[in-house]
């Protein structure tokens, strides 16, 4: 029942700050403050069992399974797994939601129930995509964090925020109608093959598909993750749905909505049409490198400080893509590591990029400079983190970016050689981060503050995980080794266009990184 609770506490602790709020003013970020930290604290009871193997295993990957019946008559169940992917996506929603509860402690005063309801709901929504084995609660899930996201956006954001929330829930809802579409169209030929129609996960990818069939139907289901993640020409959501929301929104969108988009090439799209994947690989990896360079380009171009790092996931994101494509375990590890790495290093940029705005009321680097004379704090945990965002060696960045250069090399080199270009267009628009706000001459306004206790604890904590996963990476290459193998058994190797073998095993190497070597 622990996977129920770990979504139905984030639930129930929306619906309690609303109904308080109304008779107790405050009571509704302690209600989300309680509500964050018990399931928290309950996925560190999981980490913590899960890493001294005291929980069963119920099959090769996965330790922790629900599942009840729910619409029997449509093959539909409450069906929820758990494995080591899941785990470690689950701890990055855990930790970065009860950051987002803290970072809106004082500043938050427009409708704190409301406000703290959708951010709670938005959460539960995104745990509940990472461990849902029903693809009709997958969907369903998928829009449950959708809609909380919308009002966060609409409500709570700057000044273009209606039209920041209207495109944001058009591309999403978009993509999330063509994927219900693949869904049912999955569900319908798994039924008329087998007589009995289910949305059971481990019963669909037992699918048998045509190679045209399997094409359309993982195009519905691509081009959803494809938004969500999101990669060019499909991110145009992005910049605007971030530059208008509000903090905490900022930090869920690139921390946690971006993943899910990841999460599903890796768990759906690979094991559900393994063939169609592989002979789009090369397409995708080509978009891949484009939007590691495009996104470099444009995150250069800005003086909005949001939309610059809003542009830098683009960059980053073109990492996963290329990772997740190359079909091999070292770079899909890179992939899981990256996820990881960028939650941390780019909401703690945008939860700077919020601490400054509250102080100086704009996010126009034109409009800043010299900040490190009057705010040293700031300017050192802004330094560590444009760090961090380049991939310099030590930080968990470079892990990342390193295992997935590392993996693609065995399957194209010249895909890695441009992708390698990126770290160092990487290192021009984060550097002129803080060359424009922390050097050159002084502007801070009179009063200028620099960062409190609870600031300075919410990024110091980041900047700690951010250092130990750089210098050890072993828990979460260990963790997610069980469903690398077993997504990737999926996949035969095959011969691609460039004339090049796919996947490449480098098991040898995947040790080496994982053990720090």
């Amino acid at each position: 029942m622990i996977l129920v609770w770990l979504i139905s506490i984030l639930m129930i602790g929306g619906l309690l700050a609303v109904l308080l709020e109304r008779r107790i003013r405050g009571a509704a970020k302690w209600a989300a403050l309680s509500a964050t930290v018990v399931d928290l604290i309950l996925l560190v009871k999981l980490w913590w069992a899960h890493s001294m193997d005291y929980l069963p295993a119920g099959n090769e990957q996965m330790f922790l399974v629900f599942r009840r019946e729910w619409i029997p008559s449509f093959g539909i169940e409450f069906h929820l797994e758990l494995d080591g992917l899941g785990l470690v996506l689950l701890l990055l929603t855990g930790f970065l939601g009860l950051l987002c509860v803290l970072i809106s402690w004082r500043s938050l005063t427009k409708q704190p129930g409301f406000y703290y309801f959708n951010l709670l709901w938005a959460l539960a929504g995104i745990m509940g995509v990472f461990v849902a084995f029903d693809l009709f609660l997958f969907y369903l899930f998928w829009e449950v964090m959708l809609v909380p996201m919308y009002f966060l956006i609409s409500i709570w954001g700057s000044t273009n925020r209606i039209y920041a929330a209207y495109k944001f829930f058009i591309y999403t809802q978009l993509g999330g109608l063509l994927m219900l579409l693949a869904i049912l169209g999955l569900y319908f030929v798994q039924g008329s093959q087998s007589g009995t129609y289910s949305f059971d996960y481990w019963v669909l990818t037992k699918t048998s598909l045509g190679a045209i069939q399997a094409q359309w139907l993982m195009y519905g289901f691509l081009i959803a993750f494809f938004i969500k993640l999101p990669v060019l020409p499909l991110h145009n959501w992005l910049p605007d749905a971030h530059a208008e929301a509000p903090t905490a929104g900022s930090v869920i969108l690139a921390g946690l909505l971006l993943k899910t988009g990841a999460y599903g090439l890796i768990r759906f799209v690979i094991p559900f049409f393994p063939e169609a994947a592989q002979n789009f690989a090369l397409p995708a990896m080509i978009l891949g490198v484009c939007g590691i360079l495009y996104g470099a380009k444009l995150a250069f171009a800005q003086t909005d400080f949001k939309r610059l790092v809003a542009y830098t996931s683009v960059s980053h994101m073109g990492f996963v893509v290329i990772g997740i494509f190359a079909f091999n375990a070292l770079a899909l590890q890179g992939v899981i590591m990256q996820l990881v790495a960028h939650g941390l290093s780019t909401g703690a940029l945008f939860i700077l990029a919020g601490i400054i705005y509250e102080r100086t009321g704009t996010r126009d680097l034109l409009k800043m400079g010299g900040f490190w004379t009057s705010v040293p704090r700031m300017g050192v945990a802004g330094l560590i983190l444009v760090l961090a965002s380049l991939g310099l060696p030590g930080l968990a960045n470079f892990v990342a970016e390193f295992m997935i250069l590392a993996g693609t090399f065995t399957v194209s080199k010249i895909i890695t050689v441009i992708a390698a270009l990126g770290l160092i267009a990487a290192a021009v628009y984060a550097l002129r981060i803080m060359q424009k706000i922390f050097y050159g001459e002084e502007t801070s306004p009179a009063g200028f503050r620099d960062l409190n206790r609870l600031e300075s604890a919410i990024l110091a904590s980041m900047v700690f995980f951010l250092l130990y996963l750089g210098l050890y990476p072993k828990p979460i290459t260990e963790a997610v080794e069980p469903t690398v193998e077993e997504i990737l058994m999926e996949v035969q190797p095959q011969e691609s266009t460039t004339g090049e073998l796919l996947p490449v095993d480098s098991k040898e190497l995947q040790i080496q990184v994982a053990h720090g070597n």
